[in-house]
């Protein structure tokens, strides 16, 4: 059976003790931390910079899924990878040359992920999809936390599976916005690779309690 891949995004983590969290998710058995970046332009909201993912790659060694909302993302991929990102990956949306962030982030040593959003055709990751380490496809308009899922969502990722198949079976599939353990299963049998929970994972409950009920509905749900 093909494993899915959590990644938990700090998003909505309790930011006064982001350490103890973050050890928290490891120890529940996540796979990546995931590191929403947003710039107050690109998307509404501001979060953070290159300095608190170098302060989280002191506390795990787990993979670092740095999602870039950010326009201009060129300008601080290097800054990014120097951090202690394993992942980056770049929105289509933000800037003109996708392809160029996607060669710099392979050229920094690092894994190159693009990511679209819910309003963007799946044509848009063609092109590079042969390249791409990884394809993320935004399941709420991204720039805040909470949201929730878009049921169209589902048949995207389902397209963009079988694209990949063709084009880039390794690329890997992200989803990210509103996974819940009442649609995880729905997304992992559409062909989903690596989810990221942000309220799922990081509320009044533990981590690894979330962690069991989310994955609990996936191993239910079977193969795909």
């Amino acid at each position: 059976m093909p494993k899915l891949l959590v990644a938990p995004s700090i998003l909505t983590a309790d930011f006064a003790r982001l350490g103890e969290q973050i050890r928290e998710a490891e120890a529940a058995g996540v796979d990546w931390i995931h590191l929403d970046v947003m710039d107050g332009r690109f998307v509404p909201n501001l979060t953070f910079g290159p300095l608190v993912v170098e302060a989280i790659r002191k506390v795990t060694a787990l993979p670092l899924d740095v999602h870039l909302m950010i326009v201009e993302p060129e300008r601080y991929l290097a800054d990014f990878a120097r951090a202690g990102a394993d992942w980056i990956t770049v929105h289509h949306e933000a800037t003109p040359h996708a392809h160029r962030a996607v060669q710099q982030i392979k050229e920094l040593g690092k894994k190159a992920g693009l990511a679209i959003n819910p309003g963007t055709p799946l044509e848009a990751l063609l092109p590079l999809l042969p390249e791409l380490d990884l394809a993320l496809l935004m399941s709420v308009n991204p720039g805040f936390g909470g949201q929730k899922y878009i049921p169209a969502s589902t048949e995207r990722i389902r397209r963009l599976s079988g694209l990949r198949q063709h084009l880039n079976p390794a690329c890997l599939i992200q989803v990210d916005g509103g996974i819940k353990p009442e649609n995880v299963a729905e997304v992992f049998r559409a062909g989903a690779d690596v989810v990221v929970a942000g309220s799922a994972l990081f509320n009044n409950r533990p981590v690894a309690e979330n962690m069991e009920k989310l994955m609990g509905e996936v191993y239910a749900a079977g193969s795909r």
